[in-house]
């Protein structure tokens, strides 16, 4: 099947401006999260961080390109998401796929809140469906033809996801049982699945390195976030997310899947389709969290469609058409879940309006009146604007050293972000001590964010409440955050940093 290139370039460039135009007229600002990664780019250590360095590398270039706008943030993120829906019209080709199957499978991938949202936040997981759909591309590719340089794309495809995310390790898992259930298990026999996952260990080799460098910093945020938010997901609640996420339009890929699968006509790409199976089954059993498997649906968008595409002509012309509308408006109720574009009033009344009820719980379980993403980019500048004004009160001859203590990543990238705009000092932030370590000299006095007056006590002669910062659109653990001065340090702050970095977000 010949590509659509028109059809492609206008689905890609609708989405691309799409996203800097809602960059443009966003009513909200930065993201809890993308303080943490836009701090990791400050101190960037490429072969010694606690993360995947990949993010940081790219907050470094897109602070060094566009400064601290909003637009330099987000930048990258709807270039990514805006290749992720390329892809997937290449995808769809590559399984025969017409003009009209290439547009459906882009439609639902431009209309899904599960891809706009990603695209719309500088995190992660719109790099991370990137390269998975990228994998699925080369895996296709070798169904094809087994020539060896698909087995090398598919390898730095791994090293780069390595870079990325932790769970592209999902992802080779997924490829190891799709090739075992398979007709081209034979693959495994050889020698090119095991140069391509050398190949991604060497792309990858930075992240791994840091690891072992940290002692493994990687499972503690796994039992935390085990402890504190998986273990609220059930499988229920995992099927209901993709339902949630999907809408209809979840009849594309439950077709494209059961295509994939089929013995008739399309044996060749069964190792695709047991691929995906295997990776929601892994991440169900795992207590995932419903949008962690949303790197499948870009490769069964694509199936679905083409799937669409093979009934008889009169039947394929009715299903299509009923899939492109409800597409469409389930892609229209879910647009302001997936671009933050609509204020926060209006956004909150639309939320109750729809009754979505998963769309505003937050991974405490905790129902707000807006999505969590959105309640965690409001009130950040606000924030630090109340600790400038906390610090501006202690005695002018005290404040050279004073030292910002924040609670979480969340505060401490907020200050360490708007900080210089109110001549703040530096930021030390217990939680993520790999990115704010202990100041070199003895600090006697701290302005505390988010810490209460009895666990600074038991560092500090002299404790008091500066401040109450509150806003009622924030997640509750947000809502009425002291800030604190203590002055008068029992000792070295240095030699308190092992009880300080205990502190954690509850």
């Amino acid at each position: 099947m010949r590509l659509a290139v028109g059809l492609l370039l206008i689905l890609a460039a609708v989405k691309l401006l799409a996203h800097l135009l809602a960059i443009l007229i966003s009513p909200y600002g930065i993201h809890r999260d993308e303080f943490l990664y836009l701090s990791m780019g400050q101190h960037l250590n490429f072969w010694g961080m606690d993360f995947p360095p990949a993010i940081a590398v790219l907050a470094k270039i897109s602070r060094a390109l566009f400064g601290d706008a909003l637009f330099g943030v987000r930048f990258f993120p709807a270039l990514a998401g805006t290749s992720t829906l390329v892809l997937t019209g290449l995808l769809t080709r590559e399984l025969g796929g017409g003009r009209f199957a290439q547009g459906l499978a882009m439609s639902a991938l431009l209309l899904c809140a599960l891809f706009l949202r990603p695209a719309s936040m500088f995190m992660p997981v719109v790099f991370d469906q990137l390269w998975w759909t990228l994998g699925f591309w080369a895996l296709i590719k070798l169904a094809q033809s087994p020539q060896k340089r698909w087995w090398l794309l598919l390898g730095a495809v791994g090293g780069l996801g390595l870079l990325t995310k932790f769970s592209i390790g999902f992802f080779a898992f997924a490829i190891f049982i799709g090739l075992l259930f398979s007709s081209q298990r034979s693959a495994l026999v050889t020698r090119w699945p095991y140069v391509a996952a050398l190949i991604a260990l060497l792309v990858g080799s930075a992240s791994l390195i840091g690891q072992i460098r940290l002692d493994f910093p990687v499972v503690i945020h796994m039992r935390e976030l085990q402890a504190y938010q998986l273990r609220r997901v059930t499988y229920a609640d995992f099927f209901a997310g993709q339902l949630m996420m999907l809408g209809p339009a979840i009849l594309m890929p439950a077709a494209g899947l059961s295509w994939l699968l089929a013995a008739r006509g399309t044996r060749p790409y069964r190792a695709v389709g047991w691929a995906c199976v295997a990776a929601f089954i892994l991440l169900l059993l795992l207590h995932g969290k419903a949008y962690y498997i949303g790197p499948i649906y870009p490769m069964l968008f694509a199936a679905g469609a083409a799937a669409l595409g093979t009934l008889p002509l009169r039947t394929a012309r009715v299903a299509n058409g009923l899939m492109l509308s409800l597409t469409l408006i389930w892609g229209a109720i879910g647009l302001p879940f997936g671009l933050p574009i609509v204020p926060p009033p209006q956004m909150a009344r639309y939320a109750a309006a729809v009754g979505i009820k998963g769309a505003v719980t937050t991974n405490q379980g905790k129902v707000l009146s807006l999505p969590q993403d959105y309640a965690d980019m409001l009130g950040w500048e606000d924030q630090v604007r109340a600790v400038a004004q906390v610090y501006e009160s202690v005695p002018a001859d005290r404040r050279a050293g004073v030292v910002l203590i924040a609670r979480n990543y969340g505060q401490a990238g907020a200050l360490e972000f708007y900080g210089p705009r109110y001549s703040l000092p530096r930021v030390l932030m217990p939680q993520n001590y790999l990115l704010w370590p202990p100041p070199a000299k003895a600090a006697d006095t701290v302005v505390a964010l988010g810490i209460s007056t009895n666990d600074l006590a038991r560092f500090f002669r002299s404790v008091r409440v500066a401040a109450i910062y509150d806003d009622p659109r924030r997640v509750p653990e947000e809502r009425n955050c002291p800030i604190c001065v203590g002055e008068t340090l029992y000792g070295d702050i240095n030699e308190a940093w092992p009880d300080l970095k205990r502190w954690q977000l509850r």
